[in-house]
């Protein structure tokens, strides 16, 4: 038992991603750079590193409350006080629409955008605008608020586009009835997958139609981590992944250093439609993320989806 936890601990000291962004020394300063999901887990330490290089930071969180905790924080740690907080749940298209129209109205360049909110675990419901909610919230409002971005983003170019994805997208299937919620007889868990795996699929083609913008788009793998993405999950489950998690799973922190590297480093400047893993490195997205019928096939069902919202 004890060489168990000896182990575990030696496991835990030795678990270093291939990049780390402290060693980074790029600067953000001039650049505007939006975190959804910021007020907690990844989306705050990749928030935390851009406020750390001088970008102005915008937090685009569900929560009023908990986003100015972060916004506070983020400020007192880094000193820097261009950081705010707008409201954006991309489980309602509304939401998305409104969050939109005011970084419109309010900003003037948009260099970076990380599509970090998503859940999992939630059970199967349609929301207000008849969507399954687990699509709606961790791959149509991040579809729509990108399009709708889109022309700001290349008018700033160069710019990037960073998609949190999951290796889990390797066990998610293709089936466009999914995101009314329909044929959706199995665990919620595969639900989080299929989501992922769409992901990928619509980061590959957008990063074909951006090609000769200046903008670049990519997903990633943030490995697993200990964030509240559990939360929906109940009692013993969450108490489970805590304690594997805290010998086994990355911190929030080294999480984030995925996204921070797609968005920031000098090295991944004009690399598009790549999918990295959890160390920063280039790796093959499951087969279907390949096609790129597929990808076209995704990204017009997706259109014609959000023009109908």
């Amino acid at each position: 038992m004890v060489s168990s936890v000896i182990l575990a601990l030696v496991v835990r000291a030795q678990r270093k991603s291939l990049w780390n962004p402290r060693a980074c020394l790029v600067r953000l300063k001039g650049k505007t750079a939006i975190v959804t999901g910021a007020n907690t887990g990844i989306g705050k330490f990749i928030a935390l590193d851009f406020a750390r290089r001088g970008a102005r930071v915008i937090l685009a969180c569900r929560s009023e409350a908990r986003g100015t905790a972060a916004l506070k924080e983020i400020r007192e740690s880094t000193g820097n006080h261009d950081v705010h907080l707008r409201l954006l749940d991309t489980s309602s298209m509304e939401s998305v629409r409104k969050f939109a129209a005011q970084i419109l109205k309010e900003e003037k360049e948009l260099h970076i955008l990380v599509n970090n909110a998503g859940a999992s675990g939630l059970p199967i419901q349609i929301t207000a605008d008849g969507l399954e909610i687990t699509f709606a919230t961790n791959h149509v409002g991040p579809f729509l608020l990108t399009s709708l971005l889109l022309d700001l983003l290349k008018k700033s170019a160069p710019a990037r586009i960073v998609n949190v994805a999951s290796a889990m997208h390797w066990k998610g299937d293709v089936d466009f009835a999914h995101f009314h919620g329909e044929k959706l007889n199995h665990g919620v868990n595969r639900v989080y997958n299929h989501t992922k795996l769409h992901n990928v699929i619509w980061t590959n083609e957008l990063a074909r139609r951006l090609q000769g913008t200046g903008v670049t788009a990519n997903s990633l793998h943030p490995g697993v981590v200990m964030t509240e993405v559990m939360r929906n999950y109940n009692f013993i489950l969450r108490l489970l992944f805590n304690l594997i998690g805290f010998f086994f799973f990355k911190t929030a922190e080294e999480g984030a250093f995925s996204p921070i590297y797609c968005a920031v480093a000098e090295e991944n400047e004009g690399i598009t439609g790549k999918y990295f893993d959890s160390d920063c490195s280039l790796v093959l997205p499951a087969p279907p993320a390949r096609d790129p019928a597929l990808g076209v096939k995704e990204y017009e069902f997706c259109e014609r989806l959000i023009a109908d919202l």
